[in-house]
């Protein structure tokens, strides 16, 4: 009997396959748990309509990703803090403070997308990875420098 997997299911296969499978094992485990659905004309073609939508949902997704990250690249976001003599910040630079100045800069980013393995304490320039959707990153470059203020 064939279906088509709703879920990954070990030793079979993964969501969207066309496996084969015994009639008792769709009937009594697969087709009850809705983990399965018999894989007839009606379906196999709802399911390749499903298939086909996805794929341009995610290349519409994917495109718009691209025109972020290539806007966020040329940003260049210049920090100000106070700092110590030796080039320590007194605190840090932070993925809200990024938002924010890419907020200014006219690119909105959720300030979670910002990826800051720990918090910016050192003056000087440095690379801040973005995740954007459809696994596109981006880098933008962040000079941090010395407020003027004591």
């Amino acid at each position: 009997m064939k279906v088509i997997l709703n879920e990954n299911v070990e030793g079979l296969g993964n969501i969207g396959d066309l496996v084969n499978v015994k009639p008792g094992y769709a009937r009594n485990f697969l087709l009850p748990r809705k983990i399965a659905i018999v894989a007839d004309e009606k379906n196999v073609k709802e399911f390749e309509h499903q298939k086909r939508q996805a794929e341009r949902k995610l290349e519409k997704i994917t495109q718009e990703a691209e025109i972020v990250k290539n806007k966020i690249e040329k940003v260049s976001c210049v920090v100000s803090h106070r700092a110590g003599e030796e080039g320590k910040l007194f605190g840090s630079v932070t993925n809200i403070e990024l938002a924010e100045k890419l907020a200014e800069a006219g690119v909105e980013i959720d300030r979670k997308h910002i990826v800051l393995a720990e918090p910016i304490k050192s003056l000087g320039e440095h690379d801040v990875t973005i995740k954007l959707d459809a696994g596109v990153t981006a880098t933008l470059k962040v000079v941090v420098e010395a407020s003027e203020e004591e």
